[in-house]
């Protein structure tokens, strides 16, 4: 499978669907899978956390989760195939779920978002398998009666709607200590789909625009991940273009 170098993340050049179909071969196969979305701010965030670039690079399928990480693959002159959103992602892999029987552990979020959400999903996946579902704020005690809790139900997939880096620290922490599910790290996409928080409109999605939408919704939490954080992420970019030039 061919793979493009942004930033020294080795960044699959999936499709969603070529995702999805991969994804699904680690739950027929029962093997781990850490699936890792990367956009801008956790490729700048790799540059400066040793221990998340770890975890990035060991994971067995990176996907580009962000507009501006396809932007700078053109720019590099190698292009990934497109985008995949996490949150689109997520709930394609649910759908797929609901028809061959897979389960599902959601950990993250605010318990009254957690319940709001798993309300909503009552109508739009009315099969799926729920065997565990739990809010993203517990003490270090805590965080092991939660991977105890994993471990026994073994779900297929889990997914984890805790920011980064701190979500991907766990989920590593539970592959090291045997866990055997798919994890995939969800950020902010419990709130979308419990309607805590709307969605940027179509249109925007597709113009790549969808960040500046999250921004007008959420400023006092984007605006320096996005404002200041590309900034960072195109002079990065431009100082590896000028590499390849020589």
């Amino acid at each position: 499978m061919s793979k493009v170098n942004i930033m020294g993340i080795d960044i699959d050049s999936l499709t969603n669907q070529e995702t999805i179909d991969r994804v699904e071969e680690f739950i027929i196969n029962k093997k781990p899978l850490h699936l890792m979305g990367v956009n801008a701010d956790k490729l700048n965030l790799c540059k400066t956390d040793k221990k998340l670039e770890e975890i990035v690079k060991k994971s067995e399928i990176i996907n580009a989760d962000g507009a501006s990480v396809i932007l700078a693959s053109k720019y590099l002159g190698k292009p990934l195939p497109e985008r995949v959103a996490g949150i689109d992602l997520m709930q394609d892999l649910l759908k797929l779920s609901c028809e061959k029987g897979y389960s599902a552990y959601f950990f993250g979020a605010k318990q009254e978002v957690v319940d709001k959400m798993l309300e909503n999903f009552k109508e739009i996946y009315p099969n799926l398998n729920i065997v565990g579902a739990r809010n993203g704020y517990f003490s270090d005690e805590e965080l092991k009666n939660i991977e105890a809790d994993i471990a026994e139900k073994n779900p297929d997939i889990v997914y984890i709607g805790i920011t980064s880096p701190k979500k991907e620290y766990i989920v590593q922490e539970f592959l090291d200590n045997g866990l055997n599910s798919v994890f995939m790290g969800v950020g902010g996409s419990f709130d979308v789909l419990s309607g805590t928080i709307p969605r940027a409109p179509k249109w925007m999605q597709k113009a790549n625009l969808e960040w500046l939408f999250r921004v007008a919704n959420e400023p006092r939490r984007l605006f320096k991940r996005y404002f200041v954080g590309n900034v960072t992420f195109i002079k990065e970019i431009v100082k590896e273009k000028r590499s390849q030039n020589g």
